[in-house]
This record gives C-alpha cells, sequence and structure tokens, in this order.
C-alpha cells in the first residue's frame, strides 16, 4: 500500500472552542465516540455543541433520549447557551424519547427503534443520551455485549458519527465491553478543591490520529463548554526572527545599566518587598512600549484595571487612550479557582487581537492565589509552559515578584523561579543614617554585559527616578544594613536631598 492508497478520514469540529486543537484538528467522522463523566460534569452540553456545530438539512442530527430528563426539559435550558440555534429544529436537529420502548422492551426492541429512526431521518450524527441508564436493567454479560456491537456496527456502516453519553465510574474502564468497542472516549471530571470546583477532561481514546495526552482544564459558561489545552502556545512557530533589539523601560540610567534595554523575547523579574516600586517600574516599561508604538498587556489580580489606570495617571502615564484605541488590554483575572492554562489562554487571545509586544504579569504572588488550590502545587512547572509560549511568539515579559526582605540573604524570588527568566532586577531597601532608602541592581541579563552597580531610586511624581551619584562610600549594601565608609553623614545626606530636588 503506498501514500496515495491510504483513506482520507476527515475531521468534524467539535463547536467547544480549544478542543479541536487537543484531540488533534476535530473528531474523525463516521467514528463510535463516548462522552463519559459524573452527573454535572458537562456531557450533555459538550454533545450539544458538536450537534449544533455540524447539523444541517442535508446531514441532519438525531439526538435520543432515554430515562433521563426529557427533550422538552433539556432545551429549555440548552437554549440558554449562545451556541443553540433554533432555527436548525427539527429539520437539522430531531430529538426522539426512547424513554418508553426502554421501560417495556428486552434490548433487540430497543436497536430496532433507533435503527428505524435513523433509517427514516438518515442523519449523519446521532447521540443517545444517556446511553447507561439505557442498560441498567439486568442483562445477560453476552446479549448487552451483543447488542452495542450490532449498534456499533449499524451506525458505522450507516456512515453517522456517533456519540453514547453515560455515566461511568474510572474503575469501569476494564470490564465495560462498550469501552473495547469505542473509537473515542473522552472523560469529564469535576472536583471540589477547598473551595474551588475544577473541571478537567481527558482524551483517553481517540483510534487513527494523535490527542494531546493529560488532563486538560475547561470551563462552563452562557457559551457552554470551553477547553484548555495543556499545550496552548507552546506549539506555535515563533513570530519572526528577534534579531538584538532592545526594549527602554524609560528610564534612561535603568537603559543604560540594562546595556541599552532589556532583549526583545526575554522573560523580566522584577523583585522586591512591598512598596518597593515593582508596578511602577512595570507600568513604567508598558506605557514606554506604547510611546514607541508597540501594543501591551497588563495582566494584573490584586486590583480592577480602572484602578491601575487610575495609579499610572498619578505618574504621568496615561493609560486610558491606549485602551481606547486598542494598543493596550488590562486583563483582570481574579476568579478564584482559575487555571494557569485559561490564564494562558486569555493572554494569548489578547496577544493575538492587538498584537501585543509587551506584557507585564503583576504579579506572581497575585497570580498564584487566584489559582485553584490544585494548580498551586505545579505553579513552577505552569509558569515555564506560559513563559516558554509566550516569549517563543516573541512577547517580552516582565514579571514583578515580592519577597521578604532579610538582612542576611538576598533572595530573588519566593517560588526558586529564577531559572526561567533571562532578566533580574533587584529592588530592595536599606537603612542608610535614619532614612529608609531604595536600591537596585541587575542581577542577572543573559546575552549582555549589565551594569554591576548598586544605585539609589526615588518614587516621584514622574514614577521611578535613578539617582545621579553611586553609593560608594557604603560596604554591606545588599544586606539592608550598609556601614558607612566614606564621607561624613552630613555631606551624604546633603547629596542625597540635592539629587531628589534635581530629578522630582
Amino acid at each position: 500500500m503506498t501514500a496515495d492508497d491510504k483513506v482520507k478520514i476527515n475531521k468534524l469540529p467539535t463547536g467547544v472552542p480549544g478542543l479541536d486543537e487537543i484531540v488533534g484538528g476535530g473528531l474523525p467522522e463516521f467514528s463510535f465516540n463516548i462522552i463519559a463523566g459524573a452527573p454535572g460534569s458537562g456531557k450533555t452540553t459538550l454533545a450539544h455543541q458538536f450537534v449544533f456545530a455540524n447539523a444541517t438539512p442535508e446531514r441532519p442530527a438525531l439526538y435520543f433520549t432515554v430515562l433521563g430528563e426529557s427533550a422538552i426539559k433539556m432545551l429549555r435550558y440548552q437554549q440558554q447557551y449562545t451556541f443553540f440555534n433554533p432555527a436548525l429544529l427539527p429539520d437539522a436537529i430531531r430529538f426522539v424519547n426512547l424513554s418508553q420502548i426502554v421501560l417495556e422492551n428486552e434490548l433487540d426492541a430497543v436497536l430496532d427503534e433507533i435503527t428505524n429512526e435513523v433509517t427514516k431521518f438518515n442523519p449523519a450524527v446521532v447521540v443517545v443520551d444517556s446511553f447507561r441508564t439505557m442498560v441498567r436493567k439486568p442483562h445477560d454479560g453476552m446479549e448487552l455485549q451483543t447488542f452495542i456491537q450490532r449498534l456499533a456496527l449499524f451506525l458505522a456502516s450507516w456512515q453517522a458519527t456517533t456519540f453514547l453519553i453515560g455515566e461511568y465510574a474510572e474503575d469501569e474502564l476494564r470490564d465495560n465491553p462498550i469501552f473495547t468497542v469505542a473509537d473515542g472516549l473522552l472523560w469529564l471530571r469535576q472536583t471540589t478543591e477547598r473551595n474551588s470546583i475544577v473541571r478537567k477532561l481527558q482524551i483517553v481514546k481517540l483510534r487513527g490520529q494523535a490527542s494531546v495526552p493529560g488532563l486538560h482544564t475547561f470551563r462552563i459558561t452562557n457559551a457552554g463548554v470551553q477547553a484548555f489545552s495543556r499545550t496552548f502556545g507552546l506549539t506555535a512557530g515563533r513570530r519572526d526572527a528577534l534579531g538584538q533589539k532592545r526594549l527602554s523601560f524609560g528610564i534612561q540610567e535603568l537603559d543604560k545599566m540594562l546595556d541599552g534595554g532589556v532583549r526583545e523575547g526575554d522573560s523580566v523579574l522584577v523583585a522586591g518587598s512591598s512598596g518597593t516600586g515593582k508596578s511602577v517600574l512595570a507600568t513604567q516599561f508598558i506605557a514606554e512600549g506604547i510611546r514607541q508604538g508597540e501594543s501591551g498587556i497588563v495582566a494584573v489580580f490584586e486590583e480592577r484595571p480602572q484602578a491601575y489606570a487610575e495609579r499610572a495617571a498619578t505618574l504621568g502615564l496615561d493609560l486610558e487612550k491606549p485602551q481606547t484605541d486598542g494598543k493596550l488590554e488590562i486583563l483582570y483575572l481574579r476568579p478564584l479557582d482559575l487555571s494557569v492554562d485559561e490564564t494562558m489562554h486569555s493572554i494569548l487571545t489578547a496577544v493575538q487581537k492587538i498584537g501585543a509586544k509587551r506584557l507585564v504579569i503583576d504579579s506572581l504572588a497575585g497570580f498564584e492565589m487566584a489559582l485553584s488550590p490544585g494548580f498551586r502545587a505545579d505553579f513552577r512547572e505552569s509558569l515555564y509552559r506560559m513563559i516558554f509560549a509566550l516569549t517563543g511568539i516573541g512577547v517580552t515579559i516582565l514579571s514583578t515578584v515580592e519577597v521578604d526582605e532579610s538582612f542576611i540573604e538576598f533572595p530573588f524570588s519566593t517560588y526558586s523561579i529564577s531559572f526561567l527568566t533571562d532578566d533580574i532586577i533587584r529592588l530592595r531597601y536599606v537603612s542608610i543614617d535614619g532614612q529608609l532608602r531604595k536600591i537596585m541592581t541587575v542581577i542577572k541579563m543573559r546575552g549582555g554585559n549589565h551594569a554591576k552597580d548598586i544605585r539609589e531610586y526615588e518614587i516621584t511624581s514622574k514614577g521611578m527616578v535613578i539617582l545621579n551619584t553611586r553609593l560608594t562610600n557604603y560596604q554591606g549594601l545588599i544586606s539592608g544594613l550598609p556601614v558607612h565608609t566614606g564621607k561624613s553623614s552630613v555631606e551624604e545626606a546633603a547629596l542625597h536631598d540635592e539629587n531628589i530636588k534635581k530629578n522630582s
């Protein structure tokens, strides 16, 4: 057999955002599939989305309901989703209730009824919801297996894409014959983690094509089911060759310390304790990009977008107009059951929408707190995936992280993630001559020769300002308790005050 002789299997869109990527481009046409999971996990909604995405008057869908909720009751709730299109009823989508036949007859009669309806309506898609209730009555094991095989064979020969929906437990995977016959098995889970509800799906089986392995987060909204692949964004190619372009912070002295600015496509970590100006520096970074014609995104977890823009205005930075002009998006990501995959999806969607070059994540601590407890355990691994995906398409990321000050250590992050970043800028307080002052230093810069100076800075009405003079008369500055070695403390204090006036 040559490559030209192979049978080509068409792939049908699932109608579920994000799911096509997980299953490998769509579900195989004419396949025999099972959607399994506990009650309330979203099985029926997922099936309806597939039906409404594929059914047409020429290639209709036949939806059998069995012993569960009636078709009228089901449709009453399904109409609330935006994917629901009443114009498709009843010519493109037809509902048939098998409850009475299942209650009064054996499996052969049920199969006959399904066969008659399929023959009469000639559907391209068939759904049985819930198949599990159809076979709950006591049956001989061989009788049940024969029924399943005959049903699968009939629907496959009719060239219908089929879905059987059922409430199954995972320990039934080994002994239930239905799972052996199925071409595809989609398993939906819903778990409680403290006060959060987390929904995940897994493609346990899918014949003929490669699906993305593992558990994938999904959410049910007024648009229906939306899936978030674990590999979302990781398979995309780089936007362009990035070259040697440097991005400015809009702070001349800091750009000099960074050998002209951070490289495009780098991941930058700004670390410091509360009040050291991490958010101020991040805001100036995004505002400078907009000033230079580069669109930007700010993902905030600890304050509302309006409050973020108002705080920027106190520094003389206008973030309102860029939002109106489509050059800036401030994303507020704060549901208490957030997943990293969902966050990545929101950010990448915004990046593609406005063509963003810069991204600020403010802050990693807020990000972690927004995650459901189960996702916090894998925070480092999740950050790696997100940073790799975003920098891979040419986005420069600046993340802020709060660290606890110590007078015996100089930590860069509470998450041990410094290896994930290309550049690290460390901010901290120091005690000098009875004053609490601020210093910064560039700890790390891949691919560049950064300055090794320790510089003092102030937060003024113009934002962060690095003072002109270096603190050369002190030892142990990064300890927070430096020792004076040169000029008198009076001279040093006078020079410090003069620098502040000059830059204010």
